[in-house]
């Protein structure tokens, strides 16, 4: 195997294709169990649970307006981050509306 010092998506495709659907069901769960981003990732993916745009609102709501008594620290940027991440999830249009609407009242809400 050819290592490269700046690996890309054509590597790990040709890694993956090396396995069967138990391989593959094995590095989702993984996957799934590694970080809170990528369950919300996959749930919005899958459309699984009651509201897959929460856990995008709840980094919306703590970066855009931060509980300075817990010394959190609004970040801008992360709020942004969060409707990519849903965009590159799923990206419905109505779910995109919504969070960019949530934005704004969290923006404004913080700002008064």
């Amino acid at each position: 195997m050819k290592k490269t010092t700046n690996p890309a998506w054509a590597d790990i495709k040709g890694q993956l294709s090396a396995f069967d659907r138990a391989g593959l069901l094995r590095l989702v769960q993984d996957l799934c169990a590694a970080s809170k981003d990528n369950q919300a990732f996959l749930h919005a993916r899958f459309g699984i649970g009651d509201d897959v745009l929460k856990p995008y609102k709840s980094i919306i709501g703590r970066c855009l307006w931060p509980d300075v008594f817990k010394n959190q620290t609004p970040s801008v940027s992360k709020a942004k981050q969060a409707i990519s991440d849903y965009r590159k999830a799923i990206g419905r249009p109505e779910g995109l509306a919504e969070l960019q609407v949530f934005y704004c009242e969290r923006a404004a809400g913080f700002l008064r």
